[in-house]
């Protein structure tokens, strides 16, 4: 019988994992600190095993893996104050889930990790990234990410599967919040009209991530998980505004504002040691031409398409933010 360890439950895309597990009656580990926000939690807990510790200790990995068959290792930092900070979580948490898992190997049949398109690096829709071409990450995060990946072929000796998704966006999420917002307060921002984007509704990526726990095609690969349509910031932006059905201003975010914007937003991360969403390293992704993958892989070996348009992902995100109150 399979039973999932889970990493990052607690998180955005690592709760929307969890809904996907439990909804096909899948025994769950979730690995998580004394101190973790549970609000997404809770719905599952009475059906969920929770194992207490977390990735930079590995002595705990090494008691969450017990009767574990299938590890799916969604834990990560996606925000920092300091670039150590990145490979504290990204890089070294990998490797010590990885030598947990490889204790366990009589025992775990799969790992399955997320990764992300900042390993891969910028791609424009006329040579989008594909799974076989050579990393060059742009921001320290995105080398966090990669150095993390390459644990897992390097180290791992269990079968594993390797999830690049862009990024992510839909209910629970923060990091998109600050547009919705914007539009609320009636205004509309207006990044690049040529940075063309791949996203994945989070729905879509923890389908994909489930599907990859026992399939054998999925065994040693590598996947970008992302929906076909592409799009832009400004795209994006618009599809809120029309959809909140707000009046707005135009708010330009041309890359003159954008590097004081993000400079001034690390002083002050670095002022009150509390990560912020824009920094100089995401600057760096910022002004990047595009950030686009082929996801043919994932749809051609997996049969498995990502489905949710951006009008769609961007109704349910925007009720749930409603529902929660979080507008």
């Amino acid at each position: 019988m399979m039973k999932v360890l889970l990493t990052g439950g607690s998180g955005f895309v690592g709760s929307h994992i969890l809904d996907v597990l439990r909804a096909r009656g899948l025994a769950t580990v979730v690995l998580l600190r004394p101190t973790s926000n549970r609000r997404f939690l809770q719905s599952h807990l009475p059906a969920t095993e929770v194992r207490a510790g977390s990735v930079g200790e590995p002595e705990s990995l090494r008691h969450a893996l017990a009767d574990v068959t299938h590890v799916i290792h969604c834990a990560g930092r996606t925000r920092a104050t300091r670039s150590s900070e990145f490979y504290d979580t990204n890089h070294q948490g990998t490797r010590n889930v990885v030598e947990a898992v490889n204790v366990h190997g009589a025992s775990v049949q799969r790992l399955v990790h997320i990764s992300s398109l900042a390993v891969a690096g910028p791609a424009t829709p006329s040579r989008p990234a594909q799974e076989e071409d050579p990393p060059h990450p742009v921001s320290e995060y995105g080398k966090s990410k990669l150095a993390g990946e390459l644990e897992v072929p390097n180290r791992c000796r269990t079968p594993y599967t390797i999830l690049r998704p862009p990024a992510v966006y839909g209910p629970r999420d923060s990091g998109f919040l600050p547009m919705f917002r914007a539009v609320k307060h009636h205004l509309l921002p207006r990044p690049s009209s040529k940075q063309m984007l791949s996203l994945v509704f989070v729905r879509d990526l923890a389908e994909a991530t489930v599907r990859c726990l026992d399939n054998p095609v999925a065994a040693g690969k590598t996947y970008f998980v992302a929906s076909g349509e592409l799009t832009t910031g400004r795209q994006m932006a618009a599809e809120i505004a029309e959809q909140m059905e707000a009046w707005t201003l135009p708010c330009p975010l041309p890359a003159a504002v954008l590097w004081p914007l993000c400079l001034a937003l690390e002083a002050w991360s670095r002022f009150t040691r509390k990560p912020t969403l824009l920094n100089l390293q995401k600057y760096a992704e910022l002004r990047a031409p595009g950030w686009v993958c082929d996801a043919s892989r994932l749809q051609r070996e997996l049969g498995y398409t990502c489905g949710t348009s951006l009008q769609q992902g961007i109704a349910e995100s925007l009720e749930w933010y409603r529902g929660e109150r979080w507008l």
